[in-house]
């Protein structure tokens, strides 16, 4: 749960009306998308493309379900595709073309990413956080870093041209973005039912939490080991090493010497030797 949204949650749920409290609301549990959250009844779910801040075209879904004139939606956005989409778009950048194909760190890609995919995976909350601020007529009331399991993220709060508010969190886990919203009348209470209710889920169905802070920027793309976790309460563990986002650039990590194919930039010679007096 957020760190503040315990108090709130529970205010929220104290001031719902019996009708409220006994409408049709089930924890529902995602496996194959790695999270929880409740909804009020089943959602539908449809396959979209989320175009990335460095114009990726990236695969997505979007979970969604209504509740009279409240609106419920969790995004879902596939970033751990971005790797290979890097590396082809590096291949296709003119010469020398170094803010295209993400040389320009000194490490051949190793801190931005062939084609700047790390740099995409780096600001993928941030550019989310912007759609919201984009949105027409709506004004931004709060925003804020929590997290959810000990999972980094930003809470978002609007008031819309109509005087609807939305809350929304995004977050970000194994380098998949999550966008959870939910917007509801003027007048009406937040939706703690929806916002309490955040999860993150293993390929089993299990609940995560974290047992120390967990950061995409960092933990996602493997530039610390993620900390130990634990699944419905039991024992901690932690990810085995085949579940890291590869970079097929530098698949023994970062500083790594970049794997030779064809357009991939030349190797740099190695130093000459010192002179011997």
């Amino acid at each position: 749960m957020r760190v503040i949204s315990a108090v709130a949650a529970a205010v929220v749920l104290s001031l719902a009306t019996p009708a409220l409290a006994q409408e049709d609301w089930d924890n529902f549990k995602f496996p194959e998308d790695g999270f929880e959250v409740n909804f009020p009844g089943k959602p539908k779910v449809e396959n979209t493309t989320w175009v990335s801040q460095y114009r990726y075209n990236l695969p997505a879904k979007v979970y969604s379900a209504t509740h009279g004139r409240e609106r419920y939606s969790v995004t879902i956005v596939d970033y751990r595709v971005l790797p290979k989409m890097g590396e082809a778009r590096s291949k296709q950048c003119p010469a020398g073309a170094e803010t295209c194909i993400g040389t320009q760190d000194g490490r051949r890609g190793g801190i931005i990413g062939f084609g700047y995919w790390k740099m995409d995976v780096r600001g993928a909350l941030t550019y989310a956080a912007l759609k919201f601020v984009q949105r027409p007529g709506a004004k931004v009331t709060d925003m804020n870093l929590q997290f959810e399991q000990v999972v980094e993220g930003l809470f978002m709060q609007l008031t819309n041209a109509d005087e609807s508010r939305t809350f929304g969190y995004i977050t970000m886990h194994e380098n998949r973005l999550y966008i959870f919203e939910g917007t509801v009348p003027k007048g009406a209470p937040e939706p703690g039912l929806f916002q309490g209710s955040v999860g993150i889920v293993d390929s089993k169905g299990g609940s995560i939490r974290y047992t120390d802070y967990y950061s995409n920027a960092i933990h996602g793309l493997r530039q610390q080991e993620p900390p130990a976790f634990r699944v419905d309460g039991g024992q901690p563990q932690t990810w085995p090493a085949s579940s890291a986002l590869t970079d097929p650039n530098h698949a023994g990590g970062m500083d790594s010497a970049p794997i030779a194919g064809p357009g991939a930039p030349a190797a740099a010679p190695p130093p000459a030797p010192a002179p011997r007096y």
